[in-house]
C-alpha cells in the first residue's frame, strides 16, 4: 500500500497516511480536524540507465555479439638446472 502526503489548511501540518490506491483521499487533518488536501510528493525511486525508451532495446533480427575467445594458455619458462 502506498503512503500519501497531506497538508492541513488550518494548522499547516504535513502528514503521511498509509492507504490503498482505491481508498478515498482523507478530507480532515488527523491532528486538528481541519481540511486536509493531498499533496504531490517526491517519489522514492528513480529510473536510471538505458532500457527506458523503445530505442534502447535491441532491434529484432540484430546479430548478437561475437562469442568471447577462449583464454589462451600461458606457458611458463622453466629453467632446467
Amino acid at each position: 500500500m502506498p503512503i500519501y502526503e497531506y497538508k492541513c489548511s488550518k494548522c499547516g501540518r504535513v502528514f503521511e497516511h498509509l492507504q490503498s490506491v482505491a481508498a478515498a483521499p482523507l478530507r480532515k487533518c488527523i491532528y486538528c480536524r481541519g481540511r486536509a488536501d493531498k499533496i504531490i510528493s517526491q517519489s522514492s525511486f528513480q529510473f536510471k540507465g538505458s532500457g527506458w525508451y523503445i530505442t534502447d532495446y535491441r532491434k529484432k533480427g540484430a546479430k548478437s555479439a561475437a562469442p568471447a575467445k577462449p583464454a589462451e594458455k600461458v606457458e611458463k619458462n622453466v629453467k632446467a638446472s
